[in-house]
Formats: structure tokens, sequence, C-alpha cells
């Protein structure tokens, strides 16, 4: 059994869990500590050094805004590789997620459904699994039990996250614009809200006033 470690926050929690940070909110919380009987740390060093970690993370996503983006690669589900420049010139909105992570479980049907509200010629929804080849074989099962046809793509690690400077938070969904630079990033469990705005004020030329280029749900 993994020990969990938990900082309280007024809205969720980010737990270490498989070497990731996974942010749950407080009715995930609440299941996970019936069947798993969580460690909760509410004012010690530990939640207190956790939290100064997580600040300083998003210090750097800040700092690294306009940085540029690695030609990252993946593998699709039947061995294919897929890059993120081979969809330059369409908004991509990338999703990093695992099947052992509660919240990404939850946020992946919404992305599912939101997907088809957009024209598949201008932007593009990609979940990339952090799942291991011990936990791989799970994917197909949660897919199909929940009817889920998002491109899914695998191979994502830890590493994957610090190079799109995400830290070692999921669920986290990035959006690449046009010309393959991240100009959202959403760390934690995304809202349709969180998303189709993002979506609809690219589409619409940047015209309206920007959504946060950053938007922390934990």
């Amino acid at each position: 059994m993994p020990r969990l470690l938990i900082t309280p926050s007024s809205r969720s929690c980010p737990i270490i869990f498989n070497g990731v940070q996974v942010v749950f909110n407080r009715v995930q919380l609440a299941l996970l500590r019936k069947n798993f009987g969580l460690v909760l740390f509410k004012r010690n060093a530990i939640a207190m050094l956790l939290a100064v970690v997580l600040s300083l993370s998003c210090g750097a996503l800040v700092a690294s805004q306009t940085a540029p983006v690695p030609d990252l690669s993946f593998k699709n589900r039947t061995g294919g590789t897929e890059s993120l420049s081979s969809y330059r010139g369409k908004i991509v909105v990338l999703n990093f997620w695992a099947t052992w992570c509660l919240p990404c479980r939850e946020e992946l049907p919404m992305l599912d459904k939101l997907a088809l509200k957009f024209p598949t010629d201008k932007v593009v929804f990609f979940a990339v699994s952090l799942d291991t080849a011990e936990t791989q074989p799970k994917i197909d099962r949660f897919l199909e039990k929940k009817r889920i046809a998002l491109p899914i793509w695998l191979g994502a690690s830890t590493q994957s996250l610090k190079q799109l400077n995400l830290g070692e938070v999921i669920p986290v969904t990035v959006i690449l614009d046009r010309d393959g630079q991240i100009v959202m990033r959403i760390l934690g469990e995304a809202s349709r809200k969180d998303i189709a705005s993002r979506l609809d004020w690219l589409l619409g030329d940047r015209a309206a006033k920007a959504p946060k280029p950053i938007l922390k749900n934990y």
C-alpha cells in the first residue's frame, strides 16, 4: 500500500503518489481515506515543505512561459510514433493522466466530450498516459468502460512533465497555439469551462481579454 502525503487546502490537495503529485478534490480525498487509510499531515514540517516546493514550481512556470517547447514524441495505442511538431498549424490540447490517478479518471470523459465540440481541422485533443508497463494494460479496459474515443498516447513520465515545465502534478493540461508554443497551463483537474474558454479565445484570434495563462485548480 503506497504512503500518501497530503497538503490540505480550501479546495483540493496535491498528493505524492507513484512519484507524481496527484491533485485530489475533497470528495475524492474522502473516498481515498475510506479505501486506503491516508496519512494526513496538517501543519507539520512535511506539509509546509511540500507547500514551498509547489510555490517554487509555479514560480518557475511563470518564468518559463515563453521558453521553446521541446518536440516530445510518444507512442500511440497502435505502436506508431506521435510528435508535437506534427500538429503545427493546429491548436493542441495536451492532457497528462494515468489510470491510477482518480482525478484523471474523472476528468478524461469530460475531455472526450469536449473534443467533439471543436472542429478537428483547427483543434486537436490528446491524452498522454504516465502509466508504466505494469499498469498500461488497464488503459484499454478503462477507455472501453467509459466509452472514450479520445486519442491516447503512451510513454510519458515525470521527465516529460519537467521538459514542459509542468512540475510533477497530474492531472495537468497544456494548450499549444498554432505555432506549437504553450500558451495555457491548467494544473490540477480542469473543468469544461477552463478549457473551452481558452480555446474560444485562441480561435477568436485573441481579440478578447486573455484568460490566465496558468490556472491552479488546487
